[in-house]
């Protein structure tokens, strides 16, 4: 493609609302533009990697045994009111009405529309297992859209969903997708690691994330440096102390004993005053549970997991109390809050994490202002509570698998894989008759990957100062060859010799031909970051050369300007090689 002929509005600065580097290189390359809030139209550059990204994923889901299907973006509520997310999936989900009057979704996934696929096809045992995914524009409805195409409202979307006789053959599809997953980012020059995850409002009961590693990334997961473990640190377990079990009261414990502490709101501030570290402490949050008063207590130096005490308490909805509700269920400010006497005043529940376990003579809120009690026991002064692991996972704790270290790192989830079971199938009567003739519900999986997501998160993980560092298999363009003197004859000539021999050879070539400044042409070249560069210049044709560069390493070289002979031809394809090598992938067809 001749750039002189293209559409490629590349940008000297970013827009002022780009706030991450994949959102400012993405608008400067010239590749989207937003349209509104959350939502972006895709240009012909853009398009092309975006496509490209989904063409590796159509061919591992085809190779995995899973069948392409088209499903409609429009879905009629009846079917999230059969399967009970028409009011709990909350405003993300974009209602709209038809002229009759009717309710219908914009599908931010199609859990509900292929259950209802298949249980008007599926009758027999023999015609499972089966396993349908689509490539499509989904839409959410985000509060805040933000980060370019990280956190849009619309966005490009492979869904796929498995659907088995039972939780073996559940479980080998979910295997073979896990699999094809690995397959994917690894085709695509990620790094990238699967993760342990929460299923949050898909369902189920496991699940992975796969997470490519960046810095920028919004998530943070927990990973072991001595085993393959890892996981979201929404989800990562904390080890239990080794007492376990419910402690009994201990005996050596004095009295409760209140103490004054005026102002003294915060962990931070309530240790300097009474001179004592944070372990010490007892962090008692109050929270609203689907309506209901919770007091959920962690050590002091830990914070609270909200995603663990939504699972502990099944709840569709945890949200902090405000402070007129810690008044009332408490007798305290905000600050104070402390579990004695919390469930008889309060008529809540009090949970505690694991790691309270065998400790004593804490010091907790005294449900009291400017006050906080000391040689509290849980056991013998809090009455009625549970434990259960709430706590996040930090650096000081060690692997839930096999104890050895563990580490933090930023990640960007650009797929999800689900274990569903009957989550669907039984509301929405989706069965099968057995080998005996007895009915028996579809065991479902589901598996996501966000297509426009892995464009923004590839650049996140590849960039550098002069712009996006493509990998091959997901640059618009195998390389771009910039012709720096387009009104000489002899460098136009070349230009275009090599152009179209480099095309006959089966790549894709983006010919910089415009009558613009080197500097200029430079300058795009980097912000587009194709994986090689040949520049074409009348001083290099005059020693007989023209030159080459490696965008990921910067390495540059020579490549012999006269295309009649083989040299040429292997001298690039030496380079290429490398530059996939670079890449830590193997030189792809025709080389």
């Amino acid at each position: 493609m001749r750039w002189s002929h293209s559409y490629i509005p590349t940008l000297k600065e970013a827009p002022g609302d780009a706030e991450i580097i994949s959102h400012k290189l993405l608008v400067r390359a010239g590749m989207i533009r937003k349209l509104t809030s959350g939502v972006y139209t895709w240009l012909p550059l853009g398009l092309r990697t975006l496509n490209k990204a989904a063409g590796i994923v159509r061919a591992e889901m085809n190779r995995a045994g899973a069948q392409e299907v088209l499903m409609p973006m429009v879905i009629p509520a009846d079917l999230w009111r059969e399967s009970g997310r028409w009011d709990h999936y909350g405003k993300d989900l974009l209602r709209i009405r038809d002229r009759h009057d009717r309710d219908f979704c914009l599908g931010p996934t199609h859990e509900e529309v292929v259950t209802d696929l298949i249980r008007g096809e599926v009758r027999s045992y023999r015609q499972l297992p089966l396993n349908l995914y689509q490539i499509q524009t989904k839409f959410r409805d985000e509060i805040r859209p933000r980060f370019g195409l990280m956190r849009g409202r619309e966005f490009m979307m492979k869904d796929a969903y498995s659907f088995d006789r039972d939780d073996a053959g559940a479980d080998e599809s979910y295997r073979n997708m896990f699999e094809a997953y690995k397959r994917i980012f690894k085709r695509m020059a990620l790094r990238f690691r699967p993760v342990e995850a929460d299923s949050g409002a898909i369902g189920g009961n496991f699940s992975h994330e796969f997470m490519v590693l960046a810095e920028t990334g919004e998530d943070t997961i927990a990973y072991c440096t001595a085993c393959e473990w890892s996981a979201n640190v929404e989800r990562a377990a904390v080890r239990a102390p080794a007492a376990g079990g419910n402690p009994a009261e201990n005996p050596s414990c004095p009295a409760p004993e209140e103490v004054s502490t005026p102002g003294q709101h915060s962990i931070e501030e309530v240790c300097a005053f009474l001179k004592v570290p944070a372990e010490k402490l007892i962090k008692t949050l109050i929270y609203v549970v689907d309506g209901k008063p919770v007091a959920a207590l962690v050590r002091g130096d830990r914070e609270l997991n909200e995603i663990k005490l939504k699972n502990l308490l099944d709840a569709d909805s945890v949200e902090m109390a405000s402070p007129e509700q810690v008044e009332a269920w408490t007798g305290a400010p905000v600050g104070f809050a402390g579990p004695v006497g919390f469930a008889a005043r309060s008529g809540g529940v009090v949970v505690a994490d694991h790691g309270l376990i065998g400790g004593t003579d804490w010091i907790v809120g005294a449900n009291k202002a400017d006050a906080h009690l000391l040689h509290v026991d849980l056991t013998r002064d809090a009455g009625e509570l549970q434990y259960a692991d709430l706590a996040l996972i930090t650096e000081s704790d060690v692997c839930p698998h096999c104890g050895g270290a563990i580490r933090l790192a930023k990640g960007i989830e650009v797929g999800h894989v689900f274990k569903l079971g009957v989550k669907y199938s039984k509301p929405l009567n989706a069965v099968f008759l057995d080998e005996n003739g007895k009915e028996q519900p579809i065991v479902m999986g589901c598996y996501g990957i966000g297509v426009s997501r892995v464009v923004a998160a590839c650049i996140e993980q590849n960039n550098d100062e002069g712009g996006i560092l493509f990998p091959p298999p997901l640059a618009p363009f195998d390389l771009e060859v910039l012709n720096l003197d387009p009104k000489n004859p002899e460098a136009a000539a070349k230009a275009e010799e090599i152009y179209r021999l480099l095309g006959e050879e089966g790549l894709d070539v983006l010919l910089d031909d415009r009558e613009e400044r080197p500097g200029v042409k430079f300058k795009d070249a980097d912000l587009l970051g194709l994986p090689m560069q040949i520049v074409i210049g009348g001083k290099s044709l005059g020693r007989g050369v023209v030159e080459v560069k490696n965008r990921k390493t910067g390495e540059k070289g020579e490549l012999p300007a006269d295309t009649a002979n083989d040299g040429f031809l292997a001298a690039f394809r030496a380079w290429r090689a490398n530059v996939m090598a670079a890449w830590g992938l193997e030189a792809c067809p025709p080389f």
